[in-house]
């Protein structure tokens, strides 16, 4: 299978669903989408030629950190033939209550990715006006390098952002990026996301630790990269909680 996770985490890259599926069908394997960033509420691709989606739940389907889940998505044969016999003798199945609860989060999932949206521009335009920052990553923002593709295919941004710190070395930038994640008081400081809450992390030292440290230079996540997802608070006071750590 080709695999392709868009919005990138946490680089925010942006992949051309379509020409992807072409070239998965041109080669006879399915093209697999980790829509997790977007959900269906503002990318749906399926309908933009993939395979297959998955989706990590327990983020913005639920938006409020209150159970672990996830789903995979496709076409009517490939759900009946392929997975759901996987599911049936091997035993990969939500409980109930889960189950319930993630169905709660939809009813509210169209309208809390719109606010996250909206939030995460204002957030991430702010931080590009910051004298401390090297560069923002957002797709909704016009300095994007995939911006224009991201308006295609995406109806909003989303609502995860990562930025890039100054400094004169990794360690200079390393330490910088403490500082903002220390000052925080009212975002959340952990590797999860999707809550509404905002939430920061330090991606280089959580979610990519284990990575080795060239294949993480290569891929761009610097020691001076935050990533934060921005929540349905106001803007203004998520600006405010990152200004603490910036002045420093």
């Amino acid at each position: 299978m080709l695999f392709l996770e868009t919005p990138s985490n946490p680089l925010t890259e942006v992949g051309d669903v379509r020409a992807l599926a072409a070239i998965a069908r041109a080669r006879g394997i399915p093209l697999v989408v980790d829509n997790c960033f977007c959900t269906p509420a503002l990318q749906r691709p399926l309908e933009l030629g993939a395979d297959i989606v998955v989706h990590s739940a327990t983020k913005y389907l639920d938006g409020q950190g209150r159970v672990l889940g996830g789903a995979v998505l496709g076409s009517h044969k490939y759900v009946a033939e392929t997975l759901q016999p996987v599911v049936r003798y091997c035993g990969p199945t939500l409980s109930a209550f889960n189950a319930r609860v993630l169905a709660k989060g939809l009813e509210t999932l169209s309208v809390r990715m719109a606010r996250h949206s909206e939030n995460a521009l204002a957030v991430a335009r702010w931080l590009e006006a910051r004298p401390e920052v090297e560069r923002v990553r957002y797709p909704w923002l016009e300095s994007h390098p995939q911006h224009a593709l991201a308006r295609a295919q995406q109806r909003a941004g989303g609502a995860v952002l990562a930025f890039d710190l100054k400094g004169a070395d990794d360690a200079a930038r390393k330490a910088a990026a403490w500082r903002v994640v220390d000052g925080c008081r009212l975002l959340s400081i952990t590797a999860n996301l999707g809550d509404v809450k905002s939430t920061i992390t330090h991606p280089a030292s959580t979610t990519h630790g284990r990575m080795p440290i060239d294949a993480r230079r290569e891929a761009g996540i610097g020691e001076g990269m935050l990533r934060v997802a921005v929540g349905l608070e106001d803007p203004a006071d998520v600006c405010a909680d990152l200004a603490r750590g910036l002045a420093g």
